[in-house]
């Protein structure tokens, strides 16, 4: 077992608007950076919080998986190397992690089109991990996108794609943690049909459990097209538009409930991110290009339509295209919303790959955007505490300079970087 603490405290100030936006930044050790796997936005998650304490995960140079938990409002964290490894030159091979509703820390990473590989803690708040186990021992062959979602009485939903790129399946499974078992749901809740794929987003509040994909039709990522929405307010048992009404499932193309139409070959990306507002109204953020420039855009529904809010914030053009994890000179961005403002977290080249906050206030319709680290962070992609959000609209990102290759590629002149927690109260 091999264990280190480390610890650094520092702040810097922000104006955001007419306040101050305050910063505290904790180093919490190396990690991995020769690409983009620990920062990919589609771990879910890489900070997770239980009570007052919250955990990390990360792999180090060697491409050891890493956890560590501290004690929330403190800056030192307690890390264990753990024995488990990952393939770290495919950034596909995230780490995603949860707390169930006893303590239990559960643990997936290091897949690709490739085997199952689960592990939860052996006892409660722990960072030991015990063996590696199956889950239901279905259609556990060929798992990529591992995520953990946490619902509201107590149990974990596990998402992930069976099959591969341009023709997989969507699977969900579910954890009792008063039993410790795992029942699958749906061995096919989106289906491609042999021929496509869904990229999907989920969010869960009091409502339930929201959940956005665009498709794609091959390997290709210039052939992403269209945004759709579905909810459940089950647990994940069954599903319904946006008006409520019942959907056949599994969902197909055909029969998806369409959010909002984007032609393939817009520089439409997969996977960025969805989030509700107070009242339980959808927000999906993400990105393409409707006149001559790619900008973020947020599909929403209000007033009982679903409308676009679209941005001005880039005036330099780039072309997606191909297969692999790609080297984009802007991330894909995580979208947050409170009673007044939504914020969209992301880096983009032309800010000099800083991590930037862009706040836009529901009263002023204005855009208010601010870098909150002083140096790049190479193609980080954004990733937060989403339970610390919603409990208390307090911001803690996991940041990182890492580097990333196109098409699978790897930086070899990376030495590892120091894996930060930037933390935001943003409750005024």
């Amino acid at each position: 077992m091999n264990k280190v603490v480390l610890g650094f405290l520092g702040c810097v100030l922000l104006c955001c608007g007419c306040a101050d936006l305050r910063v505290t930044q904790s180093n919490v050790g190396m990690g991995w950076s020769q690409n983009s796997v620990n920062t990919v936005i589609f771990r879910n998650q890489a900070l997770c919080s239980f009570k007052n304490h919250q955990f990390i995960a990360f792999y180090n140079g060697e491409g050891k998986m890493v956890l560590g938990t501290r004690t929330l409002n403190e800056s030192k964290w307690k890390l264990l190397v753990s024995p488990y490894s990952g393939n770290v030159k495919d950034a596909h091979n995230s780490i995603s992690m949860a707390v169930d509703a006893k303590g239990y820390l559960h643990v997936s990473w290091d897949q690709h089109d490739t085997r199952l590989r689960y592990a939860k803690s052996k006892e409660p708040l722990s960072l030991e991990l015990d063996e590696e186990i199956s889950m239901t021992g279905l259609q556990e062959e060929k798992v990529t996108y591992p995520e953990f979602q946490n619902l509201s009485d107590g149990s974990l939903l596990f998402l992930y794609r069976s099959g591969a790129s341009g023709r997989g399946n969507l699977v969900v499974n579910r954890y009792d943690p008063n039993t410790g078992v795992w029942t699958q749901l749906h061995h096919n809740l989106i289906d491609g049909e042999q021929i496509r794929s869904a990229y999907w987003q989920t969010h869960v509040d009091a409502t339930g459990i929201h959940l956005s994909w665009t498709w794609r039709e091959s390997w290709d990522v210039t052939t992403n097209h269209d945004i759709a929405y579905m909810v459940s307010k089950d647990g994940g048992v069954s599903w319904q538009d946006i008006d409520g009404n019942d959907l056949k499932l599994p969902i197909i193309r055909a029969t998806a409930p369409y959010a909002w139409k984007v032609v393939e070959n817009s520089n439409l990306m997969n996977q960025t991110s969805i989030t509700t507002d107070p009242f339980g109204n959808p927000y999906i953020a993400s990105y393409w290009r409707s006149d001559s420039i790619t900008q973020y855009k947020v599909v929403y529904h209000v007033d009982d339509q679903w409308q676009l809010m679209d941005t001005d914030f880039r005036n330099q053009d780039f072309e997606l295209g191909g297969g692999g994890t790609k080297s984009i000179p802007i991330s894909r961005p995580e979208i947050l919303v409170n009673d007044n403002h939504l914020f969209l977290l992301y880096r983009d080249k032309l800010r000099g790959n800083k991590i930037t906050l862009a706040q836009y206030g529901f009263d002023n319709k204005q855009w208010n955007l601010k870098d909150l680290t002083k140096t790049a962070v190479g193609e980080w992609e954004p990733n937060f505490d989403k339970g610390l959000w919603k409990r208390y609209n307090k911001l803690h990102i996991y940041a990182q300079n890492v580097s990333q290759i196109d098409g699978e590629g790897l930086d070899s002149s990376m030495p590892p970087q120091t894996v930060q927690v930037l933390e935001l109260d943003l409750s005024n």
